[in-house]
């Protein structure tokens, strides 16, 4: 397998920083302030638009979208759908967070119609990912009951189904795209334990899909945030200290450093 030292994953940070790109997510209560705030730090433009009114206009706006399942309803399940269906007519990236998916027939229905507008970039956890796929999964609510390799072949499914990339999160992450695929093994045992990380990490994926190649871009996404997360638990006494100084890491991290300290597998 080649190792990670061999290739410069920080140019894609570098080039995301450069673009500032203006990123629309359309996400859940939970995480709104949390993920703003990763994408600030991160050196990205947050823009929290989801309502109906307005969400199509928007989103010709953003070369970027994110969408988050966790609190959808009814108005949010359609402007999310209104918005996808915009940057699929544009060949805009988005990302998909399938939130909880195999826990309501909702959730069900509304990533079915998601998914059939083929999401650039789809993150789960394991569960989230099988359910998708249509194979099952463990879940306990919104939280996986499965693990990472349990759902890579699901995750290879889903990226040639919709031909884009698929990431399972986990201790150590799996991303796939129809030809290629990694593991990634940054991250803190304390990032689980703040509320809205998983959905933050999102925004740093659409961050840098942005005028990057999906693959790499999600690739180096991942590094980066789980490498922020490991200088962020060196100094952190617990979840609670934990969120500012993951914050610092996201601002301080240099392209450099993660060109070094990215821990990545090509398969």
């Amino acid at each position: 397998m080649a190792q990670s030292e061999h290739q410069d994953w920080g140019q894609h940070l570098a080039q995301m920083r450069a673009t500032a790109p203006l990123v629309h997510n359309i996400t859940n209560f939970v995480a709104m302030n949390v993920m703003a705030n990763v994408q600030l730090a991160i050196g990205a433009s947050p823009a929290m638009v989801h309502a109906l009114e307005e969400v199509e206009e928007f989103a010709a706006l953003a070369p970027v979208l994110t969408v988050n399942i966790g609190t959808a309803d009814g108005a949010w399940a359609a402007g999310m759908l209104r918005a996808a269906k915009v940057m699929a007519l544009h060949t805009r990236p988005w990302v998909l967070d399938p939130v909880g998916v195999g826990a309501t027939a909702f959730r069900q229905e509304l990533c079915a119609g998601l998914l059939a507008l083929k999401p650039t970039v789809i993150r789960g956890n394991a569960s989230e990912i099988l359910a998708l796929a249509g194979q099952g999964g463990q879940a306990r609510g919104v939280d996986a009951g499965d693990g990472v390799a349990a759902a890579e072949a699901a995750a290879r499914d889903l990226a040639t189904r919709t031909g884009g990339v698929v990431a399972v999160s986990g201790p150590v992450d799996f991303v796939t795209s129809p030809k290629r695929a990694a593991r990634v093994a940054n991250g803190h045992a304390l990032m689980p334990r703040v509320t809205a990380f998983g959905c933050s990490l999102n925004g740093v994926i659409g961050a840098f899909l942005a005028g990057q190649p999906a693959f790499e871009a999600t690739v180096a996404a991942l590094a980066y945030y789980g490498l922020a997360g490991e200088q962020a638990g060196a100094k952190a006494q617990g979840p609670g200290s934990f969120q500012p100084a993951f914050l610092d890491a996201l601002a301080a991290l240099t392209p450099e450093e993660l060109t070094t300290g990215a821990k990545v597998q090509m398969l």
